[in-house]
């Protein structure tokens, strides 16, 4: 592991992009701590195909042993997929699901066309902090704490938070909760 951690954003399908909510906030506030933040917006930004977004993180954004994977939503899917295959630093999901929920788009995303290796994702990082909330419009509480059983994450469930950002939500420019529990994993 190289000395320096480096966190990668990714940002949800559906033309979501780091550039909105609370991701300019906690680059900011990611950077005051002297880490590397890689904030870019992932090419197929509509379906957030794995096929896509994947080999985007490994061979563009050099995603390794010393990367913090921060996804939310359909960023939390590449997350976990990637760690399937791949060993890295530790994730961050919020909003996660790990079902397409009958809808067809994420259905042709592709991350849902196998079984879920809870025990692979789980031991290619040294830890997985997970925020949800129980008034999420899109993901039902019950994704999230199904993940949070399988992988044994550190789970938030946070009230009146919506989607973390994202259609009808109100607009949330900070996160502090993310913030607070990232630092205590890192030691800052």
């Amino acid at each position: 592991m190289t000395d320096k951690l480096k966190c990668i954003f990714i940002h949800g399908n559906g033309g979501g992009s780091v550039f909105d909510h609370w991701f300019p906030w906690l680059k900011n506030e990611l950077e005051k701590l002297d880490l590397s933040v890689i904030s870019r917006d992932f090419p197929d930004r509509e379906l957030a195909r794995q096929d896509i977004w994947l080999p985007f993180l490994k061979n563009e954004l050099k995603a390794d042993t010393s990367t913090i994977i921060i996804g939310h939503s359909s960023g939390a899917l590449a997350a976990m997929r990637y760690a399937e295959k791949y060993s890295i630093y530790a994730s961050v999901l919020v909003g996660a699901p790990y079902t397409d929920l009958g809808d067809e788009n994420e259905r042709l995303s592709g991350y849902y066309d196998r079984p879920w290796n809870w025990s692979r994702i789980k031991a290619n990082q040294k830890w997985i902090l997970q925020f949800h909330s129980p008034d999420d419009p899109y993901i039902p509480i019950e994704e999230a704490r199904f993940i949070h059983q399988q992988l044994d994450s550190e789970y938030y469930e946070l009230p009146n938070r919506q989607h973390f950002g994202g259609e009808g939500d109100q607009d949330q420019k900070t996160f502090p909760e993310l913030l607070e529990a990232l630092k205590k994993k890192i030691g800052t």
